[in-house]
């Protein structure tokens, strides 16, 4: 029979090797436990505030139309990007965010691999199918049926696949702006003047007490300013340059908000994100607030880009695609770079009837 192996008894130092080897797993423990403690808040702080948020619970996803027949090659591109709808109403009541007339209608295209953004402003006099092949100006969609009714509108009519939107009032952008420090914008003696109006309007509005500028030049502007300079129309180019005013104030806001600290970046959310309606869970914000500072705003423009303008009787001074089939291959190339996309039987039917209704063709804009 075979004698035991004895084990030798362990030296000194083999034993403090162990200790510290414990004494190592232990701390790993604990800072593993600190990491998990640390997201568990930082996922809370955030979830708490995204429900400032005012989430729209009655928005049915089901209910979004979308075209048939857009080629496979056209459908793979745009996956590539998301595609959102952004309105800005102009009401008089802050806190109505379901209806009203969306003064501002843009379509935001952020590419997934570059993160950069194009914005597209859809003038709001455009003669569309505002659904049920009812045309007039494209922002009655809204006013009628809501945010569903004006993605439809822009989904039919320009065959995008738009499914979320967001929405906001002028206090959001007067809030907004106020609380960045302010937007550097550059104005004409002409839009000095033509600001006071509506200054006085949104002051009495909001309760601030911003002053009027005294002439041309470059400016700091505060909130109630740069909301003003943003609704201006009556000066050449009418509501083309106002849409073109507005993505200028929104471009100041995003390049100004890229350099705040985190505490400014604190009261934005916190004052700002209640003046917000949107389609977005919060699981959505989230993934699109983790790359919000990988953004970069690129080019902007406006639809229709060749168009023409025409009164309609009771529908009023409209603004015509010329045509809506050319200008929605135009914005495809714009908005993803598609050169080979062909428009749906719906976007010709559609070109065809506003054709018919003003008398426009293709290459009768300006």
């Amino acid at each position: 029979m075979s004698k035991p192996v004895q084990k030798k008894p362990m030296t000194k130092s083999q034993r403090a090797a162990i200790r510290k080897k414990k004494q190592r797993r232990k701390m790993l423990l604990i800072i593993v436990e600190i990491l998990v403690l640390l997201l568990l808040a930082l996922a809370l702080f955030v979830v708490t505030k995204l429900s400032r948020i005012d989430k729209d619970v009655s928005f049915d996803h089901s209910n979004i139309e979308v075209n048939e027949g857009l080629s496979s090659e056209s459908q793979e591109i745009m996956k590539e990007y998301t595609t959102i709808a952004l309105f800005g109403l102009d009401n008089r009541s802050n806190g109505r965010l379901s209806n009203g007339r969306s003064d501002v209608i843009m379509i935001a295209s952020i590419n997934n691999n570059t993160h950069e953004v194009k914005l597209v402003s859809v003038y709001r006099d455009t003669y569309l199918d505002i659904g049920g092949s009812t045309f007039k100006k494209c922002n009655a969609a809204y006013s009628s049926g809501g945010p569903e009714a004006a993605i439809n509108m822009l989904n039919t009519n320009l065959d995008l696949h738009i499914t979320d939107y967001v929405t906001v009032d002028f206090n959001a952008v007067v809030e907004c702006v106020d609380l960045l420090g302010g937007v550097e914008v550059t104005v004409t003696d002409e839009e000095a003047i033509l600001m006071y109006g509506y200054m006085d309007e949104i002051n009495k509005l909001t309760k601030n007490n911003s002053q009027y500028l005294p002439g041309a030049g470059t400016y700091n502007m505060d909130g109630v300013q740069a909301c003003s300079y943003a609704r201006i129309r009556y000066t050449t180019g009418d509501d083309y340059k106002r849409t073109e005013r507005q993505r200028t104030v929104l471009a100041a806001m995003v390049a100004k908000a890229q350099k705040s600290d985190l505490i400014t970046i604190n009261s934005l959310i916190n004052t700002v994100f209640g003046d917000i309606q949107t389609s977005f869970s919060n699981a959505d914000l989230i993934a699109l607030a983790a790359q919000v500072f990988d953004y970069s705003l690129g080019e902007t423009t406006g639809f229709p880009f060749e168009k023409n303008t025409i009164t309609l009787g009771s529908k009023g001074s409209v603004v015509v695609p010329c045509d809506l089939e050319s200008n929605v291959k135009q914005l495809h190339v714009f908005l993803y770079g598609d050169e080979d996309y062909e428009p749906t039987a719906t976007v010709k039917s559609n070109s065809a009837k506003i054709i018919n209704d003003t008398g426009f063709h293709q290459g009768e804009g300006y």
